[in-house]
């Protein structure tokens, strides 16, 4: 059945439960159950929903999921594939090669991994909640490491700032960053435990960072 076949098969002219159709269109039904799935994993976790309130959702009949996704894994992996690409880029623009220097570049950067994880929250917990295998699936894994090389790139440039017998080894210094950034979201940035800080998680992300850059001897001891 094509999308459009499935479209009429729902059969409630455009609306499902008094609520009018997200977001479905001709040609789109893979597109519309991804953005249809998002709010349902945001609000209710990666396991707090089905593939068929997926199509209640897109406003499409229950057997129309599986034209794509064989399962709500699958489009879990959909979901986190979509939103590397977008981590990507958001850390590819607020990197900005480095400019106007590495380390206001890469105060950008952590702000960027703050902003990514509020206002996407459903892409967020498919990436990193949900159990996704990323290695299981190649286009989900190139984008994941997509957005690692964007750490990687930043950190090297960093590094580079040291004497060669004092240069950290630039994928550990890029997991350091990364779960540095990914320990403030969770406690902090998105309260997903009723957590409070006496200061905002961006103040807190860049205070650590700095805190670690300066132990690297990448800042002097009282300033920049």
């Amino acid at each position: 059945m094509s999308d459009a076949g499935e479209e009429r098969g729902n059969g409630r002219g455009g609306e499902e439960g008094g609520r009018a159709r997200r977001g479905y269109h001709h040609g789109n039904l893979r597109e519309a159950l991804v953005e249809a799935a998002l709010p349902l994993i945001a609000e209710r976790g990666p396991q707090g929903f089905t593939l068929a309130e997926v199509a209640r959702e897109a406003g499409v009949s229950g057997a129309a999921p599986y034209r794509h996704f064989k399962g709500r894994e699958d489009l879990i992996a959909e979901m986190a594939r979509r939103g590397f690409d977008l981590f990507a880029d958001l850390l590819e623009r607020a990197w900005n090669g480095g400019e106007p220097s590495p380390i206001s570049a890469f105060e950008k950067m952590s702000r960027a991994y703050l902003h990514f994880a509020r206002a996407e929250p459903g892409m967020y917990i498919a990436m990193f909640e949900s159990g996704v295998t990323v290695g299981a699936d190649p286009a989900l894994l190139a984008a994941s490491d997509r957005a690692m090389e964007v750490m990687r790139r930043a950190s090297e440039a960093l590094v580079m700032r040291l004497p060669p017998e004092k240069r950290p080894p630039v994928q550990m210094m890029s997991y350091h960053i990364w779960a540095l950034s990914h320990g403030v979201v969770e406690l902090f940035a998105r309260d997903s435990a009723g957590r409070k800080a006496s200061i905002s998680a961006e103040d807190l992300l860049e205070s650590g960072a700095m805190v670690y850059l300066r132990g690297l001897g990448l800042l002097p001891p009282d300033g920049r």
